[in-house]
């Protein structure tokens, strides 16, 4: 063979670049629809808790309001026996308490008022009271009356308790208030509130003669919204 054809080489057809492919970059992310509802919404609810929040405390700032105040000024005592044979409760207790509402702006409304005589932690009678409405800067009275008899079970440790303070003449009561009412700030009414005002107290017993000196201590309630 001529030496020409023997260095001539063939490699078949010559093979094209590899082409180069071009990406185009979005300005931004593709989004889930779910978990761009999802932030949408928790967006949309911290915008209403912020606003909620800044409204609550121009309410508050504008009312400026103040715990209002129990009290039980006075009560008397004429009759406590308890009968040993039969566990009954003999009472005779009238009470003169006071509300003192300090708010300039809110007024409160007493839809109704229970009160509950309470011995050694029994309930020994209650009283439903008249339901009124209490103005700005004010001071309201209560006069429940407790009359009657009324059966009550007390343990060991109860009686013990009673027997003492029968020597002594003087009688450690709690009376409970349940009370349904409402605030009244403008022309806006509150829904109702469920507050408990829980008041605990000694009292003398009249019948074993109270001495001039022996005066009813004024006993401020608790309570619980």
């Amino acid at each position: 063979m001529p030496e020409s054809h023997l260095n001539g080489a063939y490699y078949g057809p010559s093979i094209p670049p590899p082409s180069k492919s071009y990406h185009r970059h979005g300005r931004g992310r593709s989004c889930n629809p779910c978990s761009c509802l999802f932030g949408c919404l928790c967006k949309i609810i911290f915008t209403i808790l912020i606003i909620l929040g800044v409204a609550a405390l121009v309410v508050w700032l504008v009312l400026r309001p103040n715990k209002v105040k129990f009290y039980v000024t006075d009560a008397t005592l004429t009759q406590f026996d308890l009968s040993t044979t039969n566990n009954t409760l003999y009472y005779d207790l009238a009470l003169n308490m006071t509300i003192r509402n300090p708010n300039k702006r809110i007024g409160i409304y007493y839809d109704s008022i229970e009160a509950r005589a309470m011995y050694q932690g029994e309930r020994f009678a209650s009283q439903n009271l008249e339901p009124f409405y209490q103005g700005h800067k004010n001071t309201s009275t209560l006069s429940p009356v407790f009359k009657g008899q009324s059966l009550v079970l007390l343990g060991d440790r109860e009686k013990s308790n009673y027997n003492n303070e029968k020597n002594s003449g003087v009688y450690e009561m709690e009376v409970k208030l349940y009370m349904r009412i409402r605030l009244k700030a403008g022309r806006i009414k509150t829904h109702k509130i469920k507050p408990k005002i829980e008041c605990d107290f000694k009292v003398l017993l009249e019948s074993n003669g109270r001495p001039s000196s022996a005066k009813f201590e004024e006993t401020r309630c608790d309570l619980d919204w």
